[in-house]
């Protein structure tokens, strides 16, 4: 037999061609190279201010015996900075090490997948694919554009787009250690049954004439069914030779790839830690308790706030522990998805529908609301 024609085994770093990397501008892994580095602005002044705030916690701690004054603003958020890290620390070091994994999963792949022939699967495939990707919300936008472009109904792109309000799957690990393994494992099921409900109803108008049909859509079923997904699969983790080698080039592709989300995580953590400081755990608790109020102020909150979904899992994880609310948490995390402008616009541009664009806040915040209150109300 010819040596080209013998199974090779590969290096468990070496899996598959790298997909081709879809994030936007504003999301970007790498440090665009124009003549020289771009300097991550955001990434070293979070990550100086968590220093800064991790060792002022504990020279205070250390200087007054763990007798802190949390009137000060200055403790507060040091006190906050450091209640994160050591909740934290766990999920984001398993997170860096699955995301360097999926990082070598073929994913173009799975987006040429998702577009299946048959609405109501593609939705769950959709869902399936939402929940573990692992990008940030931004990411996750384009590449649902990306499927509808490449003939996913409109169903099945707003179902992607919601099936996880953090969009990622490493800070789901993340979110396990702010709220605890059953709330996150609610939230996703929720989120799933949100997506779910969105991505029939959107396909319900377009089959009734009231929102337009993807023009594209026809044009995939030839794409679709010439991929065999079990073969593919089979083919990679066959050739799969575990090594120390390997596994040390994962979580260094893993930690390169998880510049974005650790960027907008210590943001997040900043954010968080300095709403502590400035508005006290009984006030917070006063205006984002489990009330009608506080739930329309999350939501009003959630609408305003532009940041990517790393940085509002701490904000949100903080309705939940500080505030008892953890349908606020719930409506923080989707209803940033559902009402971002970012969304609506990228919608309108690549559907050419306002009718679209409009329909997936209209569609989707009411739910989120009936959600986190019921949540708030059983909780």
């Amino acid at each position: 037999m010819k040596r080209s024609e013998e199974r090779k085994k590969v290096d468990f770093a070496s899996i598959i061609k790298k997909p081709i990397n879809v994030q936007p501008i504003c999301c970007s892994t790498n440090s665009a190279k124009v003549g020289h580095k771009r300097f991550d602005w955001m990434l070293i002044s979070s990550s100086v201010l968590v220093i800064f705030g991790y060792i002022t916690y504990l020279l205070f701690r250390i200087e007054q015996n763990e007798n802190l004054n949390h009137e000060s603003a200055l403790i507060a958020f040091a006190s906050g900075v450091f209640e994160f890290i050591n909740t934290m620390w766990w999920g984001i070091l398993l997170g860096i090490f699955f995301v360097g994994l999926l990082d070598h999963l073929p994913r173009e792949v799975l987006i040429k997948a998702l577009a299946s022939r048959y609405r109501a699967s593609g939705i769950l495939r959709a869902i399936a694919a939402g929940i573990f990707f692992d990008l940030c919300s931004h990411g996750i936008l384009m590449i649902g554009m990306k499927i509808y472009e490449r003939g996913a109904t409109i169903g099945q792109t707003t179902a992607f787009l919601l099936a996880s309000p953090w969009n990622s799957f490493s800070l789901t690990l993340v979110l396990v250690s702010l709220i605890g393994i059953w709330y996150t494992l609610i939230f996703i099921f929720l989120s799933a049954v949100i997506a779910a409900i969105t991505g029939w109803t959107f396909d319900l108008l377009v089959a009734q004439g009231h929102l337009p049909e993807n023009p594209t859509r026809a044009a995939i079923y030839e794409n679709v069914n010439d991929i065999n997904l079990t073969s593919i699969t089979r083919n990679w983790f066959c050739n799969i030779r575990f090594s120390f080698r390997g596994f040390l080039h994962v979580v260094l592709d893993g930690l390169s790839s998880s510049r974005t989300v650790l960027r907008w995580l210590l943001f997040g953590i900043v954010l968080a830690s300095l709403l502590r400081a400035v508005m006290p755990t009984g006030i917070f608790a006063y205006w984002f308790g489990p009330t009608l109020l506080g739930i329309m102020l999350t939501a009003a909150l959630a609408s305003v706030v532009e940041i990517c979904s790393e940085g509002s899992t701490p904000i949100a994880a903080d309705f939940a522990t500080k505030a008892s609310a953890p349908g606020n948490s719930f409506t923080f995390l989707m209803a940033g998805v559902a009402t971002d402008y970012t969304e609506v616009i990228s919608l309108k541009d690549t559907t050419k529908s306002w009718k679209i664009a409009l329909a997936l806040p209209l569609i989707t915040v009411p739910q989120v609301l009936i959600t986190g209150m019921i949540l708030n109300y059983v909780s």
